[in-house]
């Protein structure tokens, strides 16, 4: 399998979209549908299920998407160490949660012209274990939702807040209303994360409501695309901010708003030892050009960062 049938199966797998798929490679959506056939062809099963509403790995192909994951990032990584060494430049590992590399696209862009040696590239931060590629140092930063209260770790300023949202399943019964409350949650299971700190948890999935009553968990999960099928199959539901439902408009997701829930608000962090001119210079970028996200997704930021 050559490397860029590899690239465009991992994206289709993480986007279940053909036209974002080619979007984001920048090439045609037929050159993602012939890939991907030829791969099917190549292993002798079907990778994704199609229909005309919405796409789906298959078992074979969730199984791909583990095994070719890990080795392809890797692959990519090493290449880009070593252009970045060729070229005497300087790389930055940003971590991210879903869409959040392309919002940051304005400030990565303002960065590398004030300082055309940096080089930024990305890794995904699983929402389930978001300090974990921090604490191992495959990230040097990345951009998490508060609060995080680690000694060893550093809280920029705030860079982005947004409304909270709970996403379910178009079947469950919230789907049909135009918004609920924090109390209406008890009657809700929620995804349960790996490696959480128990406060990031609570910020989006609390674990009582106001009145006191408990809310349950369900399946537990390790990714951002494990998180969106218990959902999307009704096995859970999950609180996520206002971009989400932009970026990820399927036809059996819901999103609806949670009238009295405080906004998530999204900062940089990174490991207080490592703070470096590069770390700062980009969170500098962060501040000078914020996330692109739509105008329904932004809350007022607050004057000032407690947590910096």
């Amino acid at each position: 399998m050559e490397l860029r049938d590899i690239e465009i199966f991992l994206t289709l797998a993480e986007e279940l979209h053909f036209s974002r798929t080619a979007h984001r490679l920048h090439v045609t959506q037929a050159r993602v549908s012939q890939s991907i056939k030829k791969q099917e062809r190549q292993i002798g099963g079907l990778l994704f299920e199609r229909t005309s509403r919405a796409v789906r790995l298959t078992p074979l192909g969730e199984q791909l998407q583990r095994e070719l994951g890990a080795g392809y990032r890797q692959i990519m990584d090493g290449v880009a160490a070593a252009k970045a060494a060729a070229r005497g430049t300087d790389t930055l590992t940003v971590g991210t949660v879903g869409p959040h590399s392309w919002m940051l696209s304005d400030a990565v862009a303002l960065l590398e012209t004030r300082s055309p040696e940096i080089q930024v590239r990305f890794r995904e931060i699983q929402p389930s274990a978001p300090l974990d590629l921090l604490r191992s140092g495959d990230v040097d930063i990345a951009v998490l939702w508060l609060p995080v209260e680690e000694p060893d770790l550093t809280v920029g300023p705030v860079i982005y807040a947004s409304p909270t949202l709970l996403m379910t399943g178009a079947s469950h019964p919230y789907a049909r209303r135009d918004a609920i409350r924090l109390e209406d949650l008890a009657d809700c299971a929620f995804v349960a994360g790996r490696s959480l700190p128990a406060y990031m948890e609570e910020a989006l999935h609390p674990f009582h409501t106001p009145s006191g009553r408990p809310i349950p968990r369900g399946p537990q999960v390790s990714t951002w695309q494990e998180a969106l099928t218990a959902v999307a199959t009704g096995q859970a539901v999950a609180s996520v901010s206002g971009d989400i439902a932009d970026f990820y408009p399927w036809p059996n997701l819901a999103f609806i708003p949670i009238l009295d829930a405080p906004p998530s608000r999204w900062a940089p962090v990174w490991r207080r030892v490592s703070e470096s001119p590069l770390i700062r210079s980009f969170t500098q970028a962060l501040s000078d050009a914020p996330p692109t996200v739509g105008e329904d997704c932004w809350c007022a930021l607050p004057a000032q960062n407690p947590e910096a």
